[in-house]
């Protein structure tokens, strides 16, 4: 008969798996018996494993910039016409108002660009104080020096659970190739070895 042990990563998801001793799980074990359920802390070292991307949404609203950074931003969901997503938690204060905007600014964000998201996640009244933004006559703000600019608006939103999915029609872009992403992965601000 196998040894049942818990792996160090299970350990360090909170997750109780029964592995053998060349760590995949016993013969006649089902995964549900070694998968832990879902909680915010299993979830949110789950979703952290996936990098991501960062994007920085920014507008003009009533004479003042709003904006907010990022991670759960999806490109290419769709062609033609031209559509991104993004999820915003329902708890956003900003939120609100960028989607009042006619056009928002979407600045896929490059290696560098840590600063930027940790002052769009402050919750001071003048979160552009400290970065360099550029707008266009549309009321969209855009990242100096963001690899991707998108000129986009508002199409649908959908409550989903905690979060609202936000559909973006891309109405005009910006791409500057050559720059690398910045990349968030395990809770960390990373770049793309190369």
């Amino acid at each position: 008969m196998e040894e049942a042990h818990c792996s160090d990563r299970g350990q360090q998801a909170g997750v109780q798996p029964l592995l053998g001793p060349d760590g995949m799980p016993s013969p006649g074990v089902l995964a549900s018996a070694w998968l832990g359920d879902p909680t915010p802390d299993t979830l949110k070292a789950a979703f952290g494993a996936f990098p991501s991307g960062v994007a920085a949404l920014c507008a003009e609203v009533d004479g003042m910039r709003r904006g907010l950074a990022a991670t759960s931003f999806t490109v290419g969901v769709s062609f033609d016409p031209p559509l991104v997503v993004c999820s915003v938690q329902n708890t956003s204060t900003t939120w609100p108002h960028l989607r009042t905007a006619t056009r928002i600014g979407v600045s896929v964000l490059g290696a560098g660009h840590e600063s930027v998201c940790l002052e769009l996640a402050k919750r001071a009244e003048d979160k552009f104080a400290n970065l360099s933004s550029v707008s266009s006559g549309s009321g969209a703000v855009f990242i100096a020096g963001a690899p991707v600019w998108l000129e986009c608006s508002v199409v649908t939103e959908t409550p989903v659970g905690d979060h609202t999915l936000v559909v973006l029609k891309v109405d005009a872009l910006s791409v500057l190739p050559e720059q690398d992403p910045l990349v968030y992965h395990a809770k960390q601000f990373r770049r793309l070895a190369g």
